[in-house]
């Protein structure tokens, strides 16, 4: 009882604020921790920060004793264009979701209890969404529910983190997951649904959730320049939205379980200040019934994708250090689910990253992170006009910044 109040006490208060409207790769993020978030996501393969509860818990032993902390300034720009609702002209509508900005903070603490075992935490916003759209002039919005248009999710875990080397160069690690969800629908329900009510909103507000799943990691350094990496996360079972087990979330009888992933990578160490990292990741969306199910069947219709993430890292001198990277990820809702996946149009494809470390006189690692993902768009069929297109389109871009030190 008291961790849950602890994990309630912590979401809301701000500790993970993950984001908006299906963030990057779907609802994860292209990367956990600055280090990874400037290489595109790349870290099966990495050991530089305590995030490995997130990313790939075997790294955790090769990290040592050391603590990280920061937030980003996550800005996604939603819109959707519909086709004037069937009416024939050739008229359209756009709107924009009117919150653009969010602080999502992070934090990882590692301990080696000897040279052959640490203990750690990572604590970091898993996904989420936030959209708010506002209605048209008569009050009605693009759902021709009332009032204003939108969802607001937060997902926190926290991932307490063993690691053990089974060899000098070869480790293996776990995370128990403990994940909190806070949700809440606008303008989605109406009490028209049996076409005798009078087409006013029904929001029944937040509802909260706890769940339990568990990450499970190797890495093995094959020589001096190549790491490899393996990680897997089962799905976390979520607890009911009650509020929300009848409609929204119907098919997956109010649950919305954080979807089961798994990763490989290698890293190699190109020269001796030059390391390149790359790596895939298989995100299984569609085995979460409350969004996996296809919209004609009450869902959203969000299925299975592949992630590809590449990224540099070249120590300039002993003060600086550079990064970039690419991610490149599938689009998990298909053309005939735009209309459904107005409230989370997480459409995004392409991201370019970047960042940097700073090692300051007193050993203290300052880093920053940039990402811009790319405007992606998909049109598809008004779910009740099929004669009047909805086009959902995003943007976004994030900048964090995180300091770590060694202890």
């Amino acid at each position: 009882m008291k961790l849950k109040k602890l994990m309630t006490v912590m979401a809301v208060a701000g500790i993970a604020l993950p984001g908006a409207a299906m963030a990057t790769n779907g609802m994860f993020a292209d990367g956990y921790g600055m280090v990874a978030a400037g290489m595109g996501g790349a870290a099966t393969a990495m050991s530089e920060d305590a995030f490995g509860g997130a990313n790939n818990p075997a790294s955790m032993v090769f990290v040592g004793d050391r603590i990280d902390f920061g937030a980003s300034i996550f800005s996604p720009r939603r819109e959707a264009t519909s086709m004037d609702f069937g009416a024939g002209n050739g008229s359209s509508t756009t709107i924009q979701s009117d919150k653009n900005y969010f602080v999502v903070p992070e934090f990882g603490y590692n301990k080696m209890m000897n040279k052959d075992l640490s203990l750690g935490v990572t604590v970091y916003g898993n996904g989420g969404m936030n959209t708010d759209y506002k209605p048209g002039s008569n009050n009605i919005n693009f759902y021709g529910n009332t009032g204003r248009l939108g969802v607001d999710l937060i997902q926190l875990a926290i991932a307490p983190t063993a690691a053990f080397k089974i060899a000098p160069n070869h480790s293996i690690g776990i995370s128990p997951l403990i994940a909190y969800q806070r949700f809440k629908a606008d303008g989605m329900l109406s009490d028209n649904a049996n076409g005798n009510g009078t087409g006013n909103s029904i929001n029944p507000g937040y509802d909260d959730a706890f769940g339990y799943g568990v990450r499970i990691g190797y890495m093995g350094k094959l020589t001096s320049d190549l790491t490899v990496g393996a990680s897997y996360s089962s799905k976390v079972t979520m607890q009911k939205f009650d509020k929300y087990k009848d409609n929204l979330l119907a098919p997956g009888n109010g649950a919305l379980d954080l979807a089961e992933n798994y990763s490989v990578g290698v890293a190699y160490k190109m020269m001796p200040d030059l390391t390149v990292a790359l790596d895939y990741m298989r995100i299984n969306y569609g085995n979460v019934a409350s969004i996996g199910t296809p919209t004609a069947q009450r869902g959203f219709g969000w299925h299975d994708i592949d992630v590809w993430k590449l990224g540099a890292q070249y120590k300039y001198n002993k003060n600086w250090t550079m990064r970039a990277g690419w991610n490149h990820g599938d689009n998990p809702i298909n053309a005939t689910d735009a209309f459904s996946n107005i409230v989370a149009p997480g459409v995004i494809k392409d991201h370019l990253t970047m960042g940097t470390t700073y090692l300051t006189s007193t050993g203290g690692e300052l880093t920053v992170a940039y990402t811009h993902g790319f405007e992606n768009s998909i049109t598809g069929p008004n779910a009740a006009v099929p004669t009047s297109p909805t086009t959902i389109r995003m943007h976004q871009d994030i900048i964090g910044v995180a300091y770590g030190w060694k202890m």
